[in-house]
């Protein structure tokens, strides 16, 4: 009887890593349905999220359960796309703490792939000028340095970014206040030269 009690706490031990990794597979199925295959997104609006570091991906989470960060809806890109539309925030909403920590250590263990976009090469030399003397600081590597725990920006899709500058731009998107000092002396034509240089990461 003994043995068959540990025959079965055994199985069971084993089975426990291949239950959680089946819903995180899952999990990741729901996400690359709008982020693209392993998190690397194939549409201009919406951003790689493979490669980002742990901190990044739990963070935006929460912040998203918290419905702190604009939540427009989106149709599916890939997979089922007759699901209806959905947003970050009604995604996070279903996600537990255990499944935003699983989440985040899986697509932070996948390779960053860098979007490849045209961009217009002059606004992204005046970007690269702007990003060196705002930005490297904390976004450093041409804002593709994981370690950073900043998010990625270099190779970003760049409709993602523009939408994402115009974000905090209105106060919809939170920023960190040195971050907002740094926007808040761009202007327009900053911005969006900004937006070139990191769609020209490649």
């Amino acid at each position: 009887m003994k043995r068959i009690f540990l025959f079965v706490l055994s199985a069971l031990a084993l089975g426990i890593p291949a239950l959680a990794s089946a819903n995180v597979d899952a999990l990741m199925q729901e996400c690359n349905g709008c982020h693209g295959d392993n998190g690397v997104s194939q549409s201009s609006d919406v951003p790689t999220i493979a490669g980002l570091a742990e901190f990044v991906h739990v963070d935006a989470l929460f912040i998203y359960q918290d419905e702190a960060r604009p939540c427009a809806e989106s149709e599916y890109r890939q997979g089922d796309t007759s699901r209806p539309a959905t947003s970050m925030c009604a995604i996070a909403a279903e996600l537990s703490e255990d499944d935003i920590d699983a989440l985040a250590a899986a697509y932070a263990a996948l390779p960053y792939v860098k979007a490849k976009q045209d961009f217009d090469a002059d606004k992204a030399a005046a970007g690269k000028d702007l990003h060196d003397q705002h930005c490297d600081r904390c976004h450093s590597e041409e804002g593709t340095n994981p370690d950073d725990e900043a998010g990625m920006l270099g190779g970003q899709q760049m409709g993602y970014l523009r939408d994402t500058f115009a974000a905090y731009a209105d106060g919809s998107r939170e920023q960190p206040g040195k971050m907002q000092e740094k926007l808040e002396a761009l202007s327009a034509d900053d911005v969006e030269a900004l937006v070139h240089y990191y769609g020209s990461v490649q």
